[in-house]
């Protein structure tokens, strides 16, 4: 079964584009992107620049650029809702990589999906996963956090929620602001296991590591230079607490008091303690 042309009228396209090489972008990532009308996009000059590269468009053709950023995606999004209601293709890209992650692209796709209007990802480069699956830190779960909060009371705060977090956490810092997340990592969290992926794809791509410490040494001596993805290791698994039957029954007892179920305390005391719930079910059955 031959698939539906592309692209589509009337169908908004989530397009991934090249974190730096360009041989990264898909055949039918450049086949969408030579035939929409528009192309929403976060600096018009710098993916102009990079759909000629890519002989996408020149000054007597092409899609048009439409800027769209934080600072007026309020305005845009109905003026791109309407022209897809009018039946026009049209492309979103962010200035590299896969849209809607940490860009205005996830408020469009939202007022697409309220409106009814069909939404379609073409796959592509996305700089959390390639450096997750390059940093050689567990990848089977992973929580992505994005920029932190600039100002460094609001970014110690939010590293302090995320102290017992057991998975690995992927982060992205500016260059200007990477040595004060550093300090603050090291300071919060300690000097856990870390990768600091630059340039990726590129010819000079570098992951810094293999701790925070190890990290921050290296950036004293060199200063960080283009968009960094952080790949930083888990909080260690918390240790049971010592198995103390008397005060483990209290407890419980205590737990029952305020209404729960035998069953619901001893589950409660178990995610508390990090003891087997079995184990503390069967307290409240011995004499």
């Amino acid at each position: 079964m031959n698939p539906q042309p592309e692209p589509a009228p009337g169908v908004l396209y989530l397009v991934g584009t090249p974190i730096g090489h360009l041989g990264d972008l898909s055949p039918r990532a450049r086949q969408v992107l030579a035939g929409v009308s528009r192309v929403a996009c976060e600096d018009t000059r710098r993916s102009g620049l990079l759909l000629h590269q890519l002989g996408l468009r020149s000054r007597e053709q092409g899609p048009r650029l439409l800027s769209f950023h934080q600072h007026n995606q309020t305005s845009r999004i109905p003026e791109l809702l309407q022209a897809l209601r009018d039946g026009e293709a049209v492309a979103v890209i962010s200035d590299a990589g896969l849209p809607g992650i940490s860009d205005p692209g996830e408020a469009l796709v939202a007022a697409a999906r309220a409106a009814d209007l069909p939404v379609i990802c073409v796959p592509g480069p996305c700089a959390v996963t390639t450096a997750l699956v390059s940093s050689g830190l567990p990848c089977g779960r992973f929580c992505f956090e994005g920029f932190l909060p600039p100002k460094p009371q609001q970014r110690r705060r939010r590293l302090q929620e995320l102290a017992g977090e057991e998975r690995t956490l992927v982060l992205f810092e500016a260059p200007h602001r990477l040595l004060e997340l550093l300090e603050d990592l090291l300071a919060v969290l300690g000097d856990r296991p870390l990768r600091v992926a630059r340039e990726l794809t590129k010819r000079h791509e570098e992951q810094v590591g293999p701790s925070v410490k190890a990290a921050l040494e290296h950036f004293r001596r060199t200063a960080p230079q283009g968009e960094c993805t952080l790949v930083l290791g888990g909080a260690p698994p918390a240790e049971a607490a010592a198995w103390d039957e008397e005060s483990l029954r209290q407890q419980l007892a205590a737990l029952m008091e305020q209404g729960l179920s035998g069953r619901d305390a001893a589950r409660t005391l178990a995610e508390r303690s990090g003891h087997s719930r079995r184990e503390l079910y069967a307290l409240l059955h011995q004499t």
